[in-house]
């Protein structure tokens, strides 16, 4: 015959059960919350839509040259362009788009 264990022993069991389960979330979710809300992902993808859509639009920038880049407002140019005055305009145009915070175009470099 088996022997049967205490109510409160298995409470206190199943009690940290729910406490175990429960760090496992709030450890498992704290990347996407240091990482930002999803609403941020969103607006740096328009950000970086609307930067290379002016950039196509514009006929002294490359486009295709030019590769940009947003993380939390902030969008970073890479690539080679032509000229001073073609970097200078591709860096204009990104810091004229709604919600760009800054521009970073220290990998953006003229051919020489």
């Amino acid at each position: 015959m088996k022997e049967r264990r205490p109510a409160n022993r298995c409470r206190f069991r199943q009690g940290w059960a729910v406490v175990a389960m429960a760090v496992l979330l709030l450890v498992g979710s704290a990347p996407l919350v240091l990482a930002g809300s999803t609403g941020d992902v969103i607006d740096d993808s328009l950000i970086t839509t609307k930067v290379k859509s002016s950039f196509v639009a514009d006929s002294a920038v490359s486009a295709l040259d030019i590769s940009v880049e947003t993380n939390q407002g902030v969008v970073s140019l890479t690539g080679l362009v032509n000229s001073e005055t073609e970097r200078q305009r591709a860096v204009q145009i990104a810091q004229e788009t709604s919600g760009v915070k800054k521009v970073d175009a220290k990998n953006l470099i003229v051919k020489r």
